[in-house]
């Protein structure tokens, strides 16, 4: 049976800085795989949430499975909000506590999402991040990289790296310069990143799909590089291109 401590921890971990709305069981394992602890999991099937964990999830099906609390439909759908979830569970860990300092100071390339607007590319972002073993995400402004959405995008990998929100561009120009980390632009009247390497330690700043960077960041990046494209085709989807500047040298 869901306890009221769960059902309030559920209600309020869409708008608590400290909590991670996990929607679904991809999300969920790979949170779990790298260190979370469930501190609820709901499903209104846990039969069948248990069959897939055997399925797809063995490895961490033992520390989901004992948590799991079965809810009648109404409970359900009062937890979703009606929405459909792409497996039966619902969960909530703890959000790590991350500054953007904190990401800077990790080992490997960070990329810099500046005023990102869809949560579903930017939770494929960290996803990517997440697979390459970037030091992790900063996002200047923007939406929040950690609403639910982009959790679901990024299949829970959030917890996989590290993934922090700075108010604005000037604040992280001035986190990358503390740091002493070049900060590369992706531009497309930057040099042609065939040509280029990046660097280990690079911040490789991503502006939005029809706008570009700032004028700020712009003039802030230490180099300017651009992905070659097809004539005609004016831009990447956010996700592609943060994928290109993930696994160039």
């Amino acid at each position: 049976m869901l306890s009221a401590e769960a059902a309030a921890l559920l209600r309020r971990a869409r708008r608590d800085p400290g909590l991670v709305l996990l929607e679904g069981l991809h999300a969920l394992k790979h949170a779990v795989r790298f260190g979370a602890r469930p501190r609820a999991v709901v499903s209104p099937d846990p039969a069948a949430l248990r069959a897939l964990l055997d399925r797809l999830a063995p490895d961490v099906a033992g520390t989901i499975g004992a948590v799991v609390v079965g809810v009648d439909d109404a409970t359900w759908r009062g937890l979703t909000d009606g929405r459909p979830l792409p497996s039966p569970c619902l969960a909530v860990v703890d959000r790590p506590a991350v500054t953007g300092a904190d990401v800077l100071a990790r080992p490997g390339r960070v990329l810099l999402l500046e005023a990102p607007r869809h949560l579903g590319n930017l939770g494929a972002v960290v996803r990517v991040a997440a697979t390459a073993e970037l030091a992790g995400v900063l996002v200047a402004g923007g939406a929040d990289p950690w609403h639910p959405t982009a959790v679901r995008a990024a299949a829970g990998l959030h917890l996989a790296t590290a993934v922090a929100r700075t108010t604005t561009t000037a604040e992280v120009v001035a986190a990358v310069a503390a740091a002493g980390r070049p900060l590369v632009g992706l531009d497309p009247d930057g040099d042609p990143l065939d040509g280029t390497e990046l660097g280990p330690d690079a911040v490789v700043a991503l502006g939005t799909e029809r706008g570009g960077l700032s004028p700020g960041l712009r003039a802030a990046a230490a180099a300017l590089v651009a992905i070659p494209m097809r004539v005609g085709v004016s831009s990447l989807n956010l996700a592609t291109a943060a994928a290109v500047v993930a696994y160039r040298p």
